[in-house]
């Protein structure tokens, strides 16, 4: 006989737990959702029913997948982005909450009933970009990334929040594009992880999320110094850049902005405190 909702609610928390894996017990829980289709109302109200045998096979697969730290955001193929639900998968880096404070600051230097066009340097999901377009309808963006198999992700969940209009995708190195000068306000989320970390990092990132968008070189500072020396000569007086940084990467990145006569520099921290964006203005 199969095993009640609540058994197998118990079994895959303690399976995930033995495993190392955090908040074990909320995990277990999205994936019960996940296998059968019920939200975590359905599966209170229904812990004593039986785990039909469809459920059970996509429940052991999917935690099968887990244990061997596949990312659940890639098992569940969606995960919210300020307040939007996006399709992720190993195309590109998972969208995080650390990230949303990006938004919350690039919003800071934008107005309603103001059009302006914005770029994505490395958009890999699109997540800033499209956070910011569904915020502003005026705004034009558009994403630049060297991942052909990001870009179509981001394409797609453009297309799933009704942004084709207004946001466009370039495969291309920054270095390469020449949009910078046409642009009011510039945000990336770059690879801002030092090589030699890479290695220590949790699986789950190290393992099934794209190299491309971790590594950012010997020191973690490679991408700023590229983007911060473009961005000085390129971008017009008066538009903005906004990064997202490591948390110990606060100083670096305002001596590099400094040193090419960036003015205004404004910090925001994430939600758990930590130095994450930074905003600068070209004078």
């Amino acid at each position: 006989m199969s095993e009640t909702l609540g058994a197998a609610l118990k079994r895959t928390a303690a399976a995930l737990a033995a495993a190392g894996i955090d908040e074990a017990r909320s995990e277990a829980r999205r994936l019960i959702g996940w296998a059968t289709g019920l939200d975590a109302a359905g599966l209170i109200a229904r812990e004593g029913e039986r785990l039909d045998p469809d459920g059970a096979r996509r429940l052991d697969a999917a935690l099968g997948h887990r244990l061997n730290r596949r990312p659940l955001a890639h098992l569940e193929g969606w995960t919210e982005f300020h307040g939007l639900a996006l399709r992720t998968d190993a195309r590109a880096l998972i969208p995080r909450s650390d990230s949303e404070c990006v938004v919350d600051l690039a919003q800071d230097h934008l107005r309603d009933d103001e059009p302006a066009l914005i770029a994505d340097l490395g958009t890999g999901s699109g997540c800033l970009l499209l956070a910011l377009l569904s915020r502003f309808p005026l705004l034009q963006g558009v994403g630049i990334d060297e991942s052909a198999d990001a870009l179509a992700l981001a394409r797609d969940n453009a297309a799933g929040l009704g942004l084709v209009a207004r946001a466009s995708f370039t495969c291309a190195r920054w270095s390469d594009w020449q949009g910078w000068k046409d642009c009011d306000l510039i945000v990336s989320n770059p690879p801002y992880i030092a090589t030699d970390e890479i290695a220590a990092l949790q699986p789950e990132v190290r393992d099934h999320e794209p190299r491309l968008a971790l590594d950012g070189g010997p020191d973690g500072l490679g991408a700023y110094r590229e983007i911060v020396a473009i961005a000085g000569q390129a971008m017009k007086t008066g538009a903005v850049l906004v990064l997202e940084i490591g948390h110990d990467q606060r100083r670096a990145v305002t001596e590099l902005l400094e040193s090419l006569g960036f003015a205004d520099i404004v910090l925001r921290r994430d939600l758990e405190g930590r130095d994450r964006a930074i905003s600068a203005l070209k004078p």
